[in-house]
């Protein structure tokens, strides 16, 4: 018989923090509008098939109305986009009033300035506790290995030394 008690979420999240992760930006256009959300839980996952992975908690409002977008763009924000990621990770609000954003044809969205850039579909979709973790197929990417990337490291955004 297994055991679990359940542990502090405080503890967790200080202790998952340990871990530095980019900030990415995922959106797309609804309705000829951009919609958009933040996103620290993001990892390639595979060469071939192309594939990268985000993740999504289930309390998020703005998830169900991109999932139905054909493709969404992945921005990996740079180190210059902290205001970027606390608009887009606001609750209310036009999130992309001050940001620089274009779309591709297939209505992917992506932010100028971020240090690469996906264009995905998604490929599947796993409920994993409070979380969904989005299976992400690339059709198009670039980057820039001249911009340094935004990292989330002990709750705090972080840069970088060269």
């Amino acid at each position: 018989m297994t055991v679990t008690t359940a542990l502090d979420p405080a503890r967790l999240r200080r202790v998952f923090g340990a871990f530095p992760s980019g900030v990415t930006a995922i959106a797309a256009l609804i309705g000829g509008r951009p919609v958009g959300l933040a996103a620290s839980s993001f990892t390639s996952v595979s060469l071939d098939p192309p594939l990268v992975s985000v993740c999504v908690a289930h309390s998020s409002t703005t998830w169900p109305v991109l999932r139905p977008a054909p493709r969404v763009g992945v921005s990996v924000l740079s180190a210059g986009q902290e205001d970027a990621c606390r608009r887009l990770s606001a609750r209310d609000g036009d999130r992309f009033a001050a940001l620089d954003w274009r779309s591709h044809d297939s209505g992917a969205v992506v932010l100028a300035d971020a240090g690469a850039w996906l264009e995905c579909s998604i490929e599947q979709q796993v409920r994993a506790g409070d979380h969904d973790i989005v299976i992400l197929r690339v059709h198009d990417l670039d980057a820039d290995e001249a911009i340094s990337p935004l990292v989330f490291h002990g709750s705090q955004f972080r840069r970088l030394l060269a």
